[in-house]
Order: structure tokens, then C-alpha cells, then sequence
């Protein structure tokens, strides 16, 4: 287990706290769970996801040209 230090704004830190409380849960259990919690509903992609997405043969063939183009410098950076 790590320890770690994050400074937070007196307004994100209250909401925290009752949030927490809410789960009757200390501050840093809330704040680990809910990070979890965002990576993995949020960030991933589950296997059934993955496979509705592979199934779509038109998506992966765009995106297997387009990144055939980037290898061969063929793209614009737009700003």
C-alpha cells in the first residue's frame, strides 16, 4: 500500500467529505473507490464492448487507413 498527498481546494475537499460521509466511508476510502470506480467504468472498454466494436468492419477498416496515413505523414494538424 502507498501513501500519497494531493491538495485540493477547501470547496472540492468539503464535497469530498460529505460524500464520504454519505458512504460512511473515510476521505481517502472515497477517494480511492471513486477513482476505481472512473477508470473502470470510464476509461476501458470491456471484452463485449471490444467485440460490438470489432464487429463493425467499416469503423475498423477507417481507422486501419487512417492510421496507415499517419505512418506515411499523411495528415494535418488542424488548431
Amino acid at each position: 500500500m502507498k501513501t500519497i498527498t494531493i491538495r485540493v481546494d477547501d470547496n472540492v475537499y468539503n464535497i469530498l467529505k460529505k460524500a464520504a460521509r454519505g458512504e460512511r466511508r473515510t476521505i481517502s476510502n472515497f477517494i480511492e473507490n471513486a477513482s476505481m470506480s472512473y477508470i473502470t467504468n470510464e476509461i476501458y472498454v470491456s471484452d463485449y464492448e471490444m467485440d460490438e466494436i470489432m464487429k463493425d468492419t467499416k469503423l475498423v477498416s477507417g481507422i486501419k487507413k487512417g492510421l496507415e496515413d499517419v505512418k506515411k505523414g499523411k495528415y494535418k494538424i488542424v488548431e
